[in-house]
Parts: structure tokens; sequence; C-alpha cells
């Protein structure tokens, strides 16, 4: 049986847009990759990154030269010179079966669905902050992430990455003694 074809996706003044087409909206209505903007779906750089190298999407810039991984995470870490540690979190939440958006809006990283929740359906459970394990967190840091997350109704992930880009989480949240 034939492989599916790669969406084409073009790159173009640090945004990622696919092409008009069924298969690209079937990546968003099944898997919610991107956000819908008409009949394209728009990718966070993080989802194109792990797109690309799922072998999923093949990406152009506005020279129509097709970018390779390497490219395209030299673009990624020129937006976000912290990319790394947010993509090994994003990553690692993807593959767990977990649905990751960004969660700019909000005031952190991303935001992270239960299994089998889309967004649209239900609200995220968790705001998530990547960080690596050596980067030191001050108590005033925590707390505003910790109140961001309470804010916005979210329960706190902390996704800490280490040397080998394993990340352990930390999820903190408010009780009532």
């Amino acid at each position: 049986m034939p492989k599916n074809p790669l969406i084409k996706t073009r790159f173009h003044n640090g945004n990622i847009e696919t092409e008009t087409s069924d298969q690209a909206r079937d990546l968003f209505e099944t898997s919610r990759y991107g956000v819908l903007k008409g009949q394209k779906v728009n990718l966070a750089i993080t989802e194109a990154v792990y797109l690309l190298e799922k072998e999923k999407i093949e990406i152009y810039d506005g020279r129509n030269h097709k970018l390779t991984y390497e490219e395209l995470i030299k673009k990624a870490i020129k937006q976000q010179p912290d990319f790394f540690i947010r993509y090994s979190v994003f990553k690692n939440l993807r593959e767990r079966g977990y649905i990751v958006k960004t969660a700019l809006k909000f005031g952190a990283d991303f935001r992270v669905y239960e299994r089998g929740v889309k967004p649209g359906e239900d609200h995220a459970k968790w705001v998530v902050f990547p960080v690596h394990e050596t980067k030191a967190l001050t108590w005033y840091d925590f707390s505003a992430k910790n109140r961001v997350a309470h804010s916005t109704k979210k329960r706190l992930l902390i996704g800490v990455v280490d040397d080998e880009d394993d990340v352990s989480y930390w999820e903190c949240k408010w009780i009532r003694p």
C-alpha cells in the first residue's frame, strides 16, 4: 500500500502554514496539530519540527527551497534560544498521548489536555513551563508561574529537562486544607 504523500508547508516570516488539502485538515482534525485558518493549518515551530521529524510534512521557504531538519532547527533556535528545552517537553508529552498547544496568551509555554480530550471540547488541565535541570528558579519565579496556572484554572506542570533530554514533571496545584 503506498505511503501517504507528505503535507507541503511554507515557512514565511516565522510562520509555518500548510497547503490547502484534505490531508492537512485531517492532521488538524484527528491530532489537533496547529490552528485551522480558513482552508490551511498554521503550525507552531515545535509542531513543525516534530512533524518533520516524524516525516509527516515537508517545509519550503519563500524561495521554494525545501528545508532540511537542521535548517529548520537553526530557524527555531533563532526564534527561541531555549528551543531544545521546550521541544524536549513538547515531544515527550506528545509521545505520551497528550495534545499540547502553545499558551503564550496564558503567560505559559504550553497548555496540555488530558488524554482523549481535544481543544474546544474541554479546557486544558495544565499549563507547562519547561526548564533545564541546571536553571535556578527563584521562589518569586515559582510563585508567578503558580499564579498563572491558578488564574487560568489550570494546574502548574514544570517539565524539567536533563542533559540527556529526559523529562521529569512536577505538578503543583492549589489545595484547601
